[in-house]
């Protein structure tokens, strides 16, 4: 009887309908993350909400991918794209079955548990974005099963246990990112001499230890910062590091480091910041010498033939005193001739610089001229005699910077002037010379009479900037109503007019070659600013319309330094200006004479004048200037020459609802798009798109400004390796 039955059941569901599911397996697979996470923590943006069994194929559903891999199968996923959706759960092992899956993005979310090792039999898997989640657990060993990963970042979790030793079989990895995890434990010899391939490496923030390999100087494709900061590595720095390439920085703060730092190959090139909290560290470029350093006075100073200590404490003949002591005082005499010489030298040759119809750089006193003579006319600078009167306003002086470069304060005032533009830092005047010469005339504010020596000091330390890509100072005048500043001018206008044009697109002549030399030359520029002179400047305000351009497109940097003169003459503090060519803010066409008949125009108040362009960390009040503000600005510029974007957008379609977001954004939405490996067409300035030789070199700049543009200025480029970097691209 039971036999029976049996037999009629079965009877029964043969007969039955088979079920409704066309889903297809890849779609199944998916399936299982979308059970796996709870839909209630997303909200109202759930990035499942269109994922439907019913369907045919996942190829539609949000954040899915797909490609047809062959001519006669149905597409497959090689996508997954689910980051920053507040999702929490666990990561499903059956996302290991999607054979052709090349990236896996879920960064950004709550995730939590361990990284299933099925994961990795998705061995197409080339991307794998976990970052920012709560996923703990040891990293899987069988993560470097995967023959083409390159991208693997996991930082931002709770993952624990050591770096496996089969990490020596990721030969094709570029990007290692284990940073801000519980890593513990050394990291083992013989691994990364076999990653030919490897772009960037962060460990920083875990709880590594040990001495560090050799074997990690021979990371030679190795760029930006290797950054094993805030571990608790211990011993010596290995000399080997100063073999990677000259543009890698080192961040290695906050470590157990001792003894002297080596100063060969690229250790040359780093700054004391790449060093700090390593209490044993000593040696260049830190302040604190080591005490058996061969630079000791002692080490330098050996004694020599063999004597012994009480020989070196005889002292000396009677007669080698005396002839020392004669010696001596020729020399003082013979010291004391050269003073008195130069002083009456110059003397005689002292000049003039004269208000009415005197000659810039010099000249005799007459024709009713009221003069105030300067010691001196160098090729570096001028100072003034008469300091009391220029203070006081009663008169006003001309002043020379360089001696070569020479015309009258009339021909000056009474010149035609064309208001080029105006800002906070003055107004800006193309003034064409009794010889055809134009220059560029800055008016500043009216006030700081009483500052005039500050303000001189000032001048006179930005005349001694001399470099081919930063805006050449020639002159300045100083009286109690007017205050001008004379430089050259550049006739091509600036960078931010010459991308954006009158109807919005770059110019056509801002080929791939030319924005490389806009680029080269810019990063040049810093690079001097920043290093390659006695004091080390910083800019603060790097932007377009302060880079100015001449006929053949070589860059020029503007308005370095005039923040500070507008507040010592007493106008208000900006955080924009214009450059010395063409406005930022506003331009004007009309003209007159800069002496009278031309009237003064109104700067915008500090609110309509924002910089877009500044670091993050620019933007906190009471924050100092630093080197490292330029090095994001910078960024932010090489990033509008490569997409054609500027700050203020975040994104081809969505404008950004405040200025900061949208800085914040055109950094995300390229970082963003290197990520989900965008097609570059997206990204880049549709002109360029034709200059298809470009492409690799394209990349590389890419690569540099994001380096630029890190939210931590530590991990931010110097301005040189920054440059350095350039030189090497095209050439």
């Amino acid at each position: 009887m039971k036999l029976f039955l049996v037999f009629v059941l079965f009877f029964q569901l043969r007969n039955l309908p088979p079920p409704v599911t066309s889903l297809s397996s890849d779609g199944l697979s998916l399936l299982a993350l979308k059970s796996a996470v709870d839909l209630a923590v997303a909200g109202e943006d759930d990035p499942f909400a269109d994922w439907n069994e019913n369907d045919p194929h996942p190829c539609h559903w949000s954040g899915v991918s797909c490609m047809n891999v062959s001519a006669d199968t149905d597409p497959r996923v090689v996508g997954i794209n689910i980051a920053d959706k507040n999702i929490q759960g666990y990561i499903p092992s059956e996302l290991g079955s999607l054979v052709y899956l090349r990236r896996l993005n879920l960064r950004g979310n709550r995730l939590s548990g361990s990284i299933p090792e099925q994961l990795f039999n998705a061995t197409s898997l080339h991307s794998l974005f976990l970052y920012g989640n709560n996923l703990s657990g040891p990293l899987p060993p069988s993560v470097c099963n995967l023959p083409r990963i390159q991208n693997l970042d996991l930082s931002h979790n709770a993952l624990s246990g050591t770096i496996p030793g089969s990490f020596g079989k990721c030969t094709q990895l570029q990007r290692l990112v284990l940073a801000r995890n519980n890593f513990s434990g050394e990291i083992r010899e013989g691994i990364w001499s076999k990653m030919d391939n490897l772009v960037q490496l962060d460990l920083s923030n875990n709880r590594f230890s040990g001495e560090l390999p050799q074997d990690l100087g021979e990371l030679k494709s190795l760029s930006g910062t290797l950054n094993l900061s805030f571990n608790g590595f211990s011993g010596q720095i290995p000399e080997s590091l100063g073999k990677l390439p000259v543009t890698v920085s080192f961040d290695l703060r906050d470590n157990n480091f001792t003894g002297e730092i080596p100063e060969t190959g690229t250790f040359a090139n780093q700054g004391p910041t790449a060093f700090l909290h390593n209490p044993g560290l000593c040696g260049f470029p830190l302040q604190k010498p080591c005490k058996n350093s061969s630079s000791s006075p002692a080490s330098k100073n050996p004694v020599r033939g063999g004597t012994n200590s009480s020989s070196s404490k005889k002292g000396l003949k009677p007669g080698l005193i005396i002839l020392i002591s004669v010696a001596d005082a020729a020399g003082v005499a013979l010291i004391g001739l050269i003073v008195v010489y130069i002083y009456w030298k110059r003397k005689d040759s002292s000049g003039c610089s004269c208000t009415g119809k005197g000659k810039l750089g010099g000249g005799a006193d007459g024709g009713g001229r009221t003069c105030s003579c300067w010691r001196g006319n160098s090729d570096n600078s001028s100072e003034v005699d008469s300091e009391k009167g220029a203070e006081d306003g009663v008169e006003g002086d001309l002043v020379s910077i360089d001696k070569g470069f020479s015309f009258e304060l009339d021909e000056l005032l009474r010149a035609s002037a064309y208001v080029l533009g105006k800002s906070g830092l003055g107004i800006v005047y193309k003034v064409v010379l009794g010889n055809g010469i134009p220059v560029a005339v800055r008016r500043l504010g009216e006030g700081g009479a009483q500052r005039y020596k500050e303000f001189a000091a000032e001048v006179q330390a930005i005349g001694r900037v001399k470099h081919p890509n930063i805006v050449r100072l020639r002159a300045y005048y100083w009286a109690q109503d007017e205050k001008l500043l004379i430089s050259d001018f550049i006739s091509n206008g600036n960078l931010a007019a010459a991308l954006r044009g009158r109807n919005g697109q770059a110019s056509p002549s801002l080929t791939w070659s030319t924005r490389l030399k806009i680029m080269k030359g810019t990063a040049r520029g810093l690079a001097y600013l920043h290093e390659c002179n006695p004091r080390k400047y910083v800019h603060g305000d790097v932007k377009p319309s302060n880079l100015l351009l001449d006929a053949d497109f070589n860059p020029y940097i503007s308005d370095f330094g005039l923040n500070r003169l507008i507040s010592i003459t007493g106008s208000s503090s900006v955080t924009g200006s214009s450059s010395n060519n063409t406005a930022g803010d506003s331009v004007y066409s009309s003209t007159g004479y800069i002496g009278a008949a031309l009237p003064s125009v109104r700067a915008a108040p500090p609110s309509e004048r924002a910089n877009n362009y500044r670091a993050p960390e620019a933007r906190s009040p009471g924050s100092r200037p630093a080197q490292k503000w330029d090095v994001y600005s910078y960024g932010l510029v090489l990033l509008e020459m490569l997409t054609g974007k500027a700050p203020e957008a975040s994104s081809p379609s969505t404008p950004s609802s405040s200025t900061s977001e949208g800085v914040v954004e055109l950094v995300r939405w390229v970082r963003k798009g290197f990520e989900e490996e965008n097609p570059l067409s997206e990204m880049v300035d549709p002109i360029l798109l034709q200059e298809v030789h470009a492409k690799k070199e394209v990349l590389a700049v890419f690569h540099l400004a994001l380096a630029c543009t890190e939210t931590d200025p530590e991990l931010r480029p110097r301005m040189k390796t920054v440059s350095d970097n350039l030189e090497r691209i095209g050439s």
